[in-house]
Order: structure tokens, then C-alpha cells, then sequence
């Protein structure tokens, strides 16, 4: 099996290489299949030149170095397997080394992609790509027609549909898709539109079918019919005055292009306490890992603060009726030939969710709406003869990341539990304090886990353990306070999600649905449940909320915050149980953020609390690093505790 790494590592690299080649003639007039989007049918044949193919320098950077670190470990990570005794317990250790070296891709992603753009950064090199070219003058460009497409239910907001009317663009309309329910919010949108009759229409659907893509669908087909291209502004969303110039200065200069993608920020002027404290991983985020797509990878559509090829939207039959319609419409439209460009120089901003319960809701609708991109288009995307297969790595990475999540539960309970099962001893751990002795039975691992033991296999463990959060290391590293704040902060968030996650993945592939929440609207019936009859017996009650559960698995049902709670406690137990300080860290996150569902951010106490995850964490890692110098920490022996 390891002799034959070099063939596979060369075979791989030859797909690469000739899958990233610039298709020819005839691939840029290939019929494209029909697509469905609603009610409606439509098939196309894409005529113009085939947009190039980003090249596969990093992938192949990131994978050839993922696969010396299997040439490097694999055989100390094999040797595990002569403690095996039975079936049930070689599965345990296989499990546990598929995990690592699968984790070890992931953190040599985040190292790549750290990598490639800090030689950017250093080099003061920009992607062509993501620039506005230097002979355009946009003052003297022609102004073809545009609809602006602001998309609202029951969370309108005045200050974003204001940056949409005070373009500096002359040839343009704004629409505002209402799909709003409640009476006031209608008001309040209807109030907007009577102070600019010339540039704002209305516009509401007969039902709201399809979610936002069908809201938008609806609005293209029977109201903005004639501008050949639209842009896309959420209900929170502040645009710059110059964004539709600038964006449509790249569809005018590059027919190749389907959508331009402008960057985002946090609102600097969001005054919740949350998006004070964790809104800077937005601004990090993308300015880290955006950029790069336009050369190295895949520029996705995020669903908002882009401008659109009217053209491309018709070709491909609207927006696909799924949550996750912006990578839907993103990947059919680079079949068709078409690439998106991401520009870094235009800046929108975007509010963070203002409470933790509003972050749980986002973060539950991301999840199924990415099972449901995997569940409906993986098939697509893995045909596709016209994405590359850098394009539909860029893509599966960071999309797999949500699901996956499951994975990394189902080690947890290996690495925590089924391992000590199998492999763990009791003895007793000693605490000298003030000469006095005291003893504390616990849990310990065969000593033949040794041999993984050593300064390389520690090493990799750390760059896989902060890889996700390299970015914000090295963004924030010149101010040390913030960076713990944040750190911390995130940590107590984002860390805490893996139950959430887990169970949003298992109900989506249980139920097969994926509601489109909208995180600022307090009322909507797929978060209060009200379309569901009520009941008052107790096992009807029972069977409504298991129903309610695999539906949309909503952060707000006992079930799943009960679900949470016994995962942090249960875990918590073990890590006592062998010492883990590190993932006892993790436990009390679990515990942690089921009751910020409910207390403000701003609550005092648990302002304090929720640094405690992160210093367990960072404890159980310096422990571990002992063990390099011979002192032996338990942690360590386990293996990864993300």
C-alpha cells in the first residue's frame, strides 16, 4: 500500500493538470441539459467563449503535502493495529487513524490557503481577475439597464434599501421582493416606495413557494423582464454607492462572466454586543479567503451583493427551488461556461446575527441547506465536463465542512469512549498541594499508543488543531488582548456548534427537508411552529415535536438543546473520567451554548464564562506538549481534540 503512494500521487496530479485545461471549440457550444426552476423548463445552448480554468497550483500543493504526512505517519499510525484483540476493537483503531489523516487534509487546506494568500499579501500582487480593468472609464462607459433586487420577509430594514436608491447610476430600478406576512413590515415597505415612485416597485408573490429563489424567480419572470442585468441585496445588506457602476464595468469588459462578487464586512456600526465581539471573523474571513478564488479556485455566488447576467439566469431556468440557490445557480451557470469574479475593492456590509439564539438559527439553516446542496447537485457537480476538478475541489471543501461536521462527532465518541473501552486501564492519578497527597482514579490508554508519540506527530497535531483559525492568528497577532478575546469568544460559539450540527445533518437525511429560516424574522412559521395543529394530549405533543424536530430540527425545540446538554455532560463525564482538560473545554462550550440560547450575550456572567472553554483548551494543549519532553499528559495519547 505505500509503495504505491508515488503512482497514485502522480496519476492524481496528471488528472489535475489536464482537468484544469481551457476546453476547446467545442466544448463552448455543447447543448446543456434542461434545467428545472419551478414550473418552468428551459433548454440552452451556451455560444460564447468558455471562461478559462483557474490553475491548480494550491490544490496540488495542498495535496502533495498531505500525502507526505501520510508517507511521513502512516506506518507509527498502522502499528496501532497489533493491539486490536477483535473485530469490534480494529474498527475503533481504524476509525480513529481514517479520522486523523482525513483531519490532516483538512488542516493542510486552511495551511494552504493561508499560505497562497499571505504570498499575495507579501508581494503586493492582485488577482486580475479581481480588479476593474485600468483603460475602463466608468464615467464614460455606457449605462445598460439594471434591476436591483432587494429580497425581504418580515425584516425590513431602511438604512440597507437606502443604499440601494443612492446608486451613483443613473439606469437602474430597485424591486423590492416582499415576501413579508406581517401587516407592519408591509407598511413600512410600502411607506419606503411612496418617497421614491420613480425608482422603487413592490413587488409581491401570490405564495411563497421555493423560498428566496422563488421569490426571485417570480419577480425576474413577471416584473424586472427587460434589464439585462440584476444585482442582489439582502434585507440587512449596505451597499456602497459605486457598487453597480463598478460591477457592471466587469460584465461590460468580460463576456465570459456570470456574476460579479462583491466582498463583505461586519457593520461597523452594528450595535449588538455579539457582532462586537465576533464580527471581526467576518472581515478576516473574507479577506483571507475570498480572494484566491479568482485564480486558484472557485468564486461562489453567496447569495447576495453581486450583480447577475440576466442571460445566465434565463439559460439555466431560473434559480434552483433549494436553500442553498446561490451555489446552485453558481455551479450551473460555470457549466455553461460562465465563471463568477470576486472583487475585494468593493466593500458591502452586513450585520452579524444579534443574539446567540438568531446565530443557532443561521448556523441550522446553513447546515440543511448545504445536506441539500450535497443531497440535489452532487451529482450535478461530479458530471459537470466543464468545472474543472480544482473548481469542484474549491467547492466540496469548504461545502463538505457543515455535514462533516457528524463525522467529527462520531470520532468524538470513538476517541472518547469506544478507544478507552477497548485500550484503557485504571490507575491512579497523584496531586501533591502543600505537602499533602491526593489520588484520583482515572482512565489511561494502553502504553503501546507510545508510539505516535514524538516532536513531528505533536507538531502536525498542533498546525491541524489551529489551522481553521490560522487566519485570525495571524490577522490579529499585533493585538494580542483582541485576539484572546476573540479567540475565546469564539471558541464558547463556533467550537460549541458540534451537536447542533451533527443533529441538523442526521434529520435533514432523515426527513429530506430544509426550510429557508429567516434568522430576523421573529414570527415566521417555520421558527414558532404555528403552522403545525396543536394538541393538548401528552403523546401527541410528542409525536408534534419529534415531527417539528426532523422538519427543521430548530434550535429553539427542547430536543435538540436536551440533545446538547446530555452530549456536554456525557462527554464531560469521560474527560473527567481520563484527565482530558483539553476537551473538557470542549464539554463545558456544549454546556454552554444551549443557555446562551436564551441569556443575553451582555449578561455579565457569562461574559466571563464563556472564556473558560478556551483557557481548558489551551491548558489541555500545553499539557500536551510535556509529553514531547518526556512528561507524560494524558491528552496527549488521545489523539485530536478539535
Amino acid at each position: 500500500m505505500l509503495y504505491a503512494r508515488p503512482y497514485l500521487l502522480y496519476s492524481f496530479v496528471m488528472n489535475l493538470l489536464h482537468s484544469n485545461q481551457t476546453p476547446g471549440p467545442n466544448a463552448a457550444t455543447m447543448a446543456v441539459p434542461a434545467l428545472r426552476s419551478g414550473n418552468t423548463t428551459r433548454t440552452s445552448v451556451s455560444s460564447q467563449p468558455m471562461a478559462a480554468a483557474p490553475s491548480p497550483a494550491m490544490y496540488l500543493s495542498i495535496f502533495a503535502c498531505w500525502l507526505a504526512a501520510l508517507w511521513w505517519f502512516q506506518p507509527r499510525l498502522l502499528l496501532l493495529l497489533d493491539m486490536a484483540y477483535n473485530l469490534p476493537s480494529k474498527l475503533a483503531i481504524w476509525t480513529f487513524i481514517g479520522f486523523i489523516d482525513f483531519a490532516w487534509l483538512y488542516g493542510m487546506y486552511n495551511l494552504g490557503v493561508i499560505a497562497f494568500a499571505f504570498f499575495y499579501r507579501i508581494t503586493g500582487k492582485k488577482s486580475a481577475l479581481g480588479q476593474i480593468p485600468a483603460h475602463i472609464d466608468l464615467t464614460a462607459m455606457p449605462q445598460p439597464a439594471i434591476a436591483l433586487l432587494y429580497t425581504t420577509c418580515n425584516d425590513f430594514v431602511e438604512e440597507s434599501v437606502e443604499s440601494c436608491v443612492r446608486q451613483h447610476y443613473n439606469n437602474y430600478k430597485v424591486y423590492i421582493l416582499d415576501d413579508s406576512s406581517q401587516q407592519s413590515f408591509k407598511d413600512q415597505v410600502d411607506a419606503f416606495a411612496a418617497r421614491y415612485p420613480d425608482r422603487v416597485t413592490v413587488v409581491r408573490r401570490p405564495d411563497r413557494k421555493g423560498f428566496k429563489a422563488g421569490n426571485m424567480n417570480y419577480g425576474l419572470a413577471n416584473h424586472a423582464i427587460n434589464e439585462p442585468y440584476f444585482a442582489i441585496a439582502d434585507a440587512d445588506e449596505i451597499l456602497p454607492t459605486d457598487f453597480l457602476s463598478k460591477t457592471v464595468a466587469i460584465m461590460e469588459s468580460d463576456p465570459t462572466c456570470g456574476f460579479v462578487q462583491a466582498n463583505h464586512r461586519a457593520n461597523p456600526n452594528d450595535s449588538s454586543a455579539l457582532a462586537k465581539s465576533l464580527g471581526v471573523g467576518i472581515d478576516i474571513h473574507w479577506k483571507w479567503y475570498q480572494p484566491l478564488r479568482n485564480d486558484y479556485g472557485f468564486v461562489m455566488f453567496l447569495g447576495h451583493g453581486a450583480l447577475l447576467r440576466r442571460s445566465v439566469w434565463e439559460k439555466i431556468g431560473g434559480f434552483p427551488h433549494i436553500v442553498s440557490e446561490d451555489l446552485g445557480f453558481a455551479i450551473h451557470a460555470r457549466e455553461l461556461g460562465y465563471r463568477g469574479r470576486f472583487l475585494e475593492d468593493i466593500i458591502c456590509y452586513e450585520n452579524f446575527p444579534d443574539t446567540v439564539r438568531a446565530f443557532r438559527i443561521r448556523h441550522m439553516k446553513w447546515t440543511r441547506g448545504t445536506s441539500e446542496f450535497l443531497k440535489k447537485k452532487m451529482g450535478f457537480l461530479m458530471r459537470a465536463r466543464n468545472i474543472s476538478l480544482t473548481e469542484k475541489l474549491d467547492i466540496l471543501f469548504p461545502t463538505l465542512n457543515l455535514p462533516l461536521t457528524l463525522l467529527y462527532f462520531l470520532f468524538m465518541i470513538n476517541a472518547n469512549l469506544a478507544l478507552p473501552y477497548f485500550f484503557g486501564f485504571s490507575q491512579d492519578i497523584t496531586f501533591v498541594v502543600a505537602g499533602s497527597e491526593f489520588r484520583m482514579p482515572m482512565i489511561a490508554l494502553n502504553p503501546d499508543f507510545q508510539v505516535i508519540y514524538g516532536w513531528d506527530f505533536y507538531l502536525i497535531t498542533i498546525l491541524t488543531f489551529f489551522a481553521p483559525v490560522l487566519s485570525f492568528i495571524v490577522a490579529l497577532l499585533h493585538k494580542p488582548l483582541k485576539l484572546f478575546k476573540f479567540l475565546s469568544h469564539s471558541t464558547a460559539i463556533y467550537a460549541a456548534l458540534t451537536p447542533l450540527s451533527s443533529l441538523g445533518v442526521i434529520a435533514y437525511f432523515i426527513s429530506g427537508k430544509a426550510f429557508f429560516l429567516v434568522t430576523g424574522d421573529q414570527k415566521q412559521a417555520e421558527h414558532t411552529g404555528k403552522n403545525q395543529s396543536m394538541s393538548n394530549g401528552f403523546f401527541s405533543k410528542l409525536r408534534l415535536s419529534w415531527k417539528n424536530f426532523l422538519a427543521k430540527s430548530h434550535p429553539d425545540t427542547r430536543i435538540v438543546q436536551g440533545f446538547e446538554i446530555l452530549t456536554g455532560l456525557g462527554f464531560g463525564l469521560a474527560s473527567l473520567m481520563m484527565f482530558q482538560i483539553s476537551f473538557m473545554g470542549l464539554c463545558v462550550a456544549f454546556l454552554l451554548l444551549p443557555l446562551l440560547h436564551h441569556v443575553k450575550w451582555e449578561n455579565r456572567f457569562m461574559r466571563k464564562l464563556v472564556y473558560l472553554p478556551f483557557l481548558l483548551i489551551m491548558a489541555g494543549v500545553l499539557l500536551s506538549g510535556f509529553s514531547v519532553f518526556g512528561m507524560k499528559a494524558v491528552f496527549f495519547g488521545y489523539g485530536f481534540h478539535f
